[in-house]
């Protein structure tokens, strides 16, 4: 049995109407959780139906993935929006998912923000509470899906506030700062497009809770869920090597309702 558990989450359901987006009937039986766009950003009532059947189908945890109001810019602009309003666009959209889920007889696991929302959540911790505000008040056995980085204690505190658990997320195709931040997209080498390095620093991650960052340094960093994208078959590669790297190893991918 495995002593080693970690969480594989992808993005998904972001198709809208007429307009085919990712591919989620490939990448959805290679992950074990799943981050349902709630129509501001993406998807569609319809959408959202069918990614909660699909993750059903494949005994996939499902989550809300909910971003601004913001469709043309696929909800990664940053948005002037107040603490109230991002209360309320989150509330909307996770009750949006919560619906469906009920309706197919599953339980909502997890909420992660998406685009602008969790990058702004990052370098403004008054949005991550403004969020984890909103998703206790909608249940507290809902994982709030956060950056892992260097202010860990305080989203752990955060999360103790509204008693919610928080699951702390990697991502393995980007390079990080020895601060633990993510190298920004605007610098050489911010994305890393070696599948296989990519997939033995996400087993390096998951064995000995460190990363080796872009400038060479060494530092721990310790995540409960990874987050990858399959919205291209090279992404989808990518997926199933850092997928079959994990469990050659002896990794067990488990959603995190099942160890957190």
């Amino acid at each position: 049995m495995s002593l080693l558990k970690i969480d594989l989450n992808s993005d998904v359901g972001e198709s809208f109407g007429n307009y085919k987006l990712g591919m989620d009937e490939e990448v959805i039986p290679l992950i074990s959780s799943a981050n349902i766009a709630c129509g501001f950003h993406a998807g569609d009532p319809a959408v959202m139906r069918r990614t909660i059947a699909i993750a059903h189908e494949h005994g996939v945890a499902v989550g809300a993935h909910p971003g601004f109001p913001d469709l043309l810019g696929f909800g990664r602009r940053n948005m002037d929006a107040s603490l109230d309003e991002i209360r309320d666009y989150v509330t909307y959209q996770v009750g949006a998912i919560q619906a469906f889920a009920f309706a197919r007889g599953l339980q909502l696991q997890h909420v992660k923000p998406h685009g602008a929302m969790y990058n702004m959540a990052v370098q403004n911790p008054a949005i991550w509470e403004a969020v984890a505000e909103a998703v206790a008040a909608l249940d507290k056995n809902l994982i709030l899906f956060v950056l892992a980085g260097a202010n860990r204690s305080e989203l752990e505190a955060l999360g103790a506030k509204y008693g919610i658990r928080i699951g702390f997320e990697f991502f393995g195709d980007r390079a990080y700062n020895r601060d633990g931040s993510l190298v920004s997209r605007k610098q050489p080498g911010a994305v890393i497009h070696d599948h296989q390095m990519v997939a033995e620093k996400v087993l390096k991650m998951v064995q000995e809770g460190k990363v080796v960052c872009i400038d060479g340094s060494e530092i721990e960093l310790a995540a409960d869920t990874i987050c990858v994208h399959g919205d291209n078959p090279s992404a989808l590669a990518l997926v199933k090597m850092i997928r079959e790297t994990l469990e050659a190893a002896g990794v067990e991918i488990a959603p995190p309702a099942d160890f957190l």
